[in-house]
Parts: structure tokens; C-alpha cells; sequence
């Protein structure tokens, strides 16, 4: 008996939308993960991006646990001397809360190429608007 392998052209797609408000962080970056990979798939195959595509909504309203709000830091470099950044949770959750969201769910993909196309697929929006309604997204409940 051998194993099933899905083959990239028999893949088929759906779209999801994952209410971020009043949501942990990681669990909405570890649902948005599992549905990116196809894990939730019967026909999940390792080695194929069978994944789904993921809209996040309501980012700027994502919950940290803890004192994050204020600890948590973000880098980031330019790579010219001197030009390492950083920022905490609460400049970013203000200004930028979709590259929050993204950040989180980025680091829970593989950091290969099989990683960079499923992240492809991942639309963060800051408010409960977004473009892809003709796609008809299922909603995705997050516990």
C-alpha cells in the first residue's frame, strides 16, 4: 500500500477569513499557519503548497497576553552600519498591525521557498474590510 500524493495541479483552493478581534496573537498566527500549509487537508502533502488562501481581519485589534504590549520588541535592519530598528508591540499594533499579523504567521511557515509561496497567499487587512468578497472566504472561527 503506497502513500496518497497530491500532485500541484490537483490542488484545489479555498479561501478562509479569520476574525482577529479580541484574539490572541499566536493563535490566530497558528490557525492562519495550518490553513496556509494544508495541514487541515486529508490530501496534505509535505513537499506541495496545497494550503489555502487566509484573509486576516480586524488586525489592529489582536490581543497580547502578558505585558507583550510593552516588552515585546521588533527588529529590524537595513543592513547599512547603524541601521538596526526596533520597535515595541504597542508602535507597531498603532502604526503598522498588518506587518504585526504578518510577522507572526511568517515565522510559523517554513523558511524555505515552499515557505515564501504559501506566504503569498496571506491577505492582512487593519480594519473589517477587504477586496476579496467575489471569492466568496469562508469564516474561520479561532478559539
Amino acid at each position: 500500500m503506497t502513500s496518497y500524493m497530491q500532485k500541484k495541479e490537483t490542488v484545489e483552493r479555498k479561501w478562509y477569513v479569520i476574525d482577529a478581534t479580541d484574539k490572541p496573537l499566536g493563535r490566530v498566527a497558528a490557525k492562519a499557519a495550518v490553513l496556509l500549509r494544508g495541514k487541515h487537508k486529508v490530501t496534505y502533502t509535505p513537499h506541495i503548497d496545497c494550503g489555502d488562501n487566509v484573509i486576516i481581519i480586524n488586525a489592529e485589534k489582536v490581543k497580547l497576553t502578558g505585558n507583550k504590549e510593552n516588552t515585546k520588541v521588533y527588529y529590524s535592519h537595513s543592513r547599512y552600519v547603524g541601521g538596526l530598528r526596533e520597535r515595541t508591540a504597542k508602535e507597531m499594533r498603532e502604526r503598522y498591525p498588518e506587518e504585526m499579523v504578518e510577522k507572526a504567521v511568517k515565522g510559523m511557515l517554513p523558511h524555505n521557498r515552499l515557505g515564501r509561496s504559501m506566504y503569498k497567499k496571506l491577505h492582512v487587512y487593519a480594519g473589517p474590510e477587504h477586496k476579496h468578497e467575489a471569492q466568496k472566504p469562508e469564516v474561520m472561527e479561532v478559539k
